[in-house]
């Protein structure tokens, strides 16, 4: 945000606790000091509000990143996300575009039960208009992140609250301020022969522990990470599909109509299908509100132990 916010004087930030705060999980820690109160802007607890004026803002020219403290919260400004964001480019026949980023966590976090543990995937994924990115690790954040505030288009960027203290390594070409992520590109985070992993987030993670584990009994895995809900890279899952034979899709979101579910339909649909040797199995949360209790939410989103099943069932092992 800081490289962009300097690149492009447009650029502003608003949002709960954004600026003198430093940021509810300090993602945006010095921006206020640097860039003062016209461009950090804290914001009343009225999502309705603040995501209206940061639509306005995009309409009139300026190229607003609108955060919320969770994406849980966003409900609150549905409308202006869907019906004035992400409808106003077709409705205006391509004159009024609306440049803005809509950030923050997405998903469960840890002990933050029912009412602050979605995962909106599948929910903005849904809808025409807007872009969905949904970053895996520090290359994907700071890359998409980039790509998503320079697009013109009204883009939905899913963070993850358990990610923000996950150190990773960056390439020396990430650390450049000319380093953009297309929106779009799957990346196939670890190569195999035997069956692909399809995953976004923080399951990325997950999908390559799993990966590794099963590596040891010999079954090689190849991990794709999504990067991108809408659009959706199937060009990059059916070229692994027809390599492996065998897909197994994972998500901390619900199960039905999820990213999974679309995968899965868009498989069958497409030329992938008949390289399938076995059906296409889902792993993701379960079908229930998010529980408080530790060991009922950690029963109810997938761990580890639940996609090294899955691959085994898929394989027959």
């Amino acid at each position: 945000m800081d490289e962009e916010l300097e690149r492009d004087e447009r650029v502003f930030l608003m949002g709960e606790e954004v600026a003198q705060y430093d940021g509810a999980y300090k993602v945006s820690r010095g921006l206020w000091k640097k860039y003062g109160d016209k461009r950090i802007i804290d914001t009343p607890i009225t999502e309705m509000g603040f995501a209206g004026i940061a639509v306005g803002s995009a309409m009139a020219g300026l190229r607003p990143i609108c955060e919320f403290m969770t994406f849980n919260f966003s409900m609150q400004a549905i409308d202006q996300i869907i019906n004035s964001a992400a409808k106003t480019y077709y409705m205006s026949a391509g004159l009024q575009s609306v440049p803005i980023v809509f950030r923050g966590p997405n998903g469960h976090s840890a002990g933050v039960a029912a009412q602050h543990s979605q995962c909106f995937a599948a929910w903005y994924g849904h809808c025409p208009g807007l872009k969905v990115l949904s970053p895996w690790s520090a290359e994907d954040a700071k890359g998409l992140l980039k790509a998503a505030i320079r697009d013109d288009n009204p883009v939905v960027f899913l963070e993850n609250e358990l990610l923000y203290g996950v150190a990773f390594e960056v390439s020396e070409e990430a650390q450049s301020k000319d380093f953009v992520v297309p929106i779009g590109k799957a990346k196939v985070e670890r190569q195999g022969t035997r069956i692909t992993l399809v995953s976004h987030s923080r399951y990325v993670g997950h999908c390559l522990d799993a990966a590794a584990v099963l590596a040891k009994e010999g079954i090689e895995c190849e991990v794709i990470n999504l990067r991108s809900i809408r659009p959706l890279d199937m060009e990059t899952i059916e070229s692994s599909v027809a390599k492996t034979n065998h897909l197994v899709t994972v998500e901390g979101g619900w199960p039905q109509f999820g990213v999974g579910a679309e995968i899965c339909a868009r498989i069958m649909e497409g030329p992938a299908f008949n390289y399938l040797d076995a059906p296409v199995i889902r792993v993701t949360g379960v079908d229930i509100p998010m529980p408080y209790a530790k060991i009922l939410e950690d029963n109810s989103v997938p761990q580890i132990k639940d996609i090294i099943f899955s691959v085994k069932k898929s394989l027959n092992i």
